[in-house]
């Protein structure tokens, strides 16, 4: 099995707001992450990708 993984991103305009949602292709875990529609797209790709990975570690944590 390979351990490859990607992260998908799927960016929502909310008004002055950007919701960017963080998918893992592996396990299918999602998160999401608000930010201002001004940030840039680097910037908040980087947070979602951030939190989406401490999510994973946490969830690998508990199970064993």
């Amino acid at each position: 099995m390979s351990d490859q993984r990607e992260i998908y991103f799927e960016f929502t305009v909310v008004g002055a707001l950007v919701k960017v949602a963080a998918i893992d292709s592996a396990t299918a875990t999602e998160v999401a992450v608000m930010g201002p529609a001004t940030a840039s797209r680097a910037d908040l790709e980087r947070l979602a990708a951030q939190k989406l990975r401490a999510r994973l570690a946490r969830v690998a944590g508990e199970t064993r």
